[in-house]
């Protein structure tokens, strides 16, 4: 058995029943996707529009693509159509431009809204205040028709103190768990994914609730380009 299966399997018998594993596949070939599937992976995540796009058409049509990275709204045709998940809207602008693609091209679309945890000011993201604030309008004026909100996303700071991601890892948690007991109308019955913990800790996130965990070099290695 080759490395990156061995690295996969591996990781996913840690896991819990509870967590799905988004194989992290950015940067690396389509060939390492499909050593990963034919040990029976399915969900992929990429995070560049134009690499993702190519990925979709020449690999397996049963994989489940989740888009991870930052998506620019010039973007949007190259990924909206072919995602399962969008992880990563981390605007308010993005998220509405995403339903006006949605409702133009008859489309439903999940995603998550990124949450900033993190101390590095490269990471992106709403605060917590702003997120409520913009739950409260759209439970207002209902104004989200094809994009449904199912849950969270966040990235701790690169850094080896476990203490400071549990921190931070927490206040994602939390911020879930206030939104859920709001119980926005529009939100109701779906909103219920937590994605937060990478190769470096998901071993940390999957005690503290995650739904996914995003996990790229610790299966595939050093990215390839």
């Amino acid at each position: 058995m080759n490395k990156i299966s061995d690295n996969l399997l591996r990781i996913k018998n840690e896991l819990p029943s509870t967590v799905e594993l988004v194989a992290v596949s950015k940067f690396h070939p389509a060939s390492a996707i499909q050593e990963a599937y034919n040990v029976g992976q399915r969900i992929f995540g990429e995070s560049r529009a134009q690499e993702f796009k190519k990925k979709v058409e020449i690999l397996p049509k049963d994989i489940e693509w989740h888009f991870i990275g930052h998506l620019q709204t010039n973007k949007l045709k190259m990924v909206l159509p072919y995602a399962s998940l969008i992880h990563s809207v981390d605007s308010e602008k993005l998220l509405f431009s995403i339903d006006r693609y949605a409702i133009s091209h008859n489309l439903k679309i999940s995603v998550l809204l990124e949450v900033f945890i993190a101390t590095e000011s490269s990471k992106s993201g709403f605060d917590s205040e702003e997120l409520l604030k913009l739950l409260d309008k759209i439970n207002n004026d209902n104004s989200l028709k094809n994009t449904k909100i199912i849950g969270l996303m966040g990235m701790a700071s690169y850094t080896e103190n476990e203490g400071q991601i549990k921190k931070e890892f927490s206040t994602l948690v939390e911020l879930f768990h206030n939104i859920k007991n709001k119980q926005y109308s529009f939100l109701e019955g779906h909103f219920d994914k937590l994605s937060f913990g990478m190769s470096g800790d998901y071993k940390i996130a999957m005690n503290m609730g995650a739904n996914y965990v995003r996990i790229g070099t610790a299966i595939f290695g050093p990215r390839q380009y």
